[in-house]
């Protein structure tokens, strides 16, 4: 015979959402996000993270971002940033080796 619900399926229901919106925001660890929630209501972590698998799937992968966009958007968008902060860098890089060559040619002139 299972145990008895604690809590209802409306507080459920608001805790996964809870989770979600947090998540969305994008600057926590799911974990972080899962104990914040928890405090709030008064729900223990583990228990929260089985209501989040149960509602959104095995994985409990993270949702959308809050403007809709996919994770393979996303990841694109963030492939083309990095390898534009590569050249970058590599510019950066090549800079600052000429102007040492530099200052090193002028101390050396003097």
């Amino acid at each position: 015979m299972p145990a008895p619900r604690k809590y209802d399926p409306e507080t459920q229901e608001r805790a996964v959402r809870m989770y979600t919106d947090r998540m969305a925001e994008g600057d926590v660890s799911q974990l972080k996000a899962r104990t914040e929630v928890g405090e709030l209501l008064g729900i223990n972590p583990a228990t929260l993270r089985n209501w989040i698998r149960r509602e959104l799937g095995e994985a409990g992968t993270r949702p959308a971002s809050a403007d809709g966009e996919s994770l393979e958007a996303q990841n694109a968008k963030l492939r083309a940033e990095n390898a534009r902060l590569q050249r970058a860098n590599e510019i950066l890089k090549t800079a600052s080796a000429f102007f040492a060559s530099a200052e090193l040619d002028r101390k050396l002139g003097s």
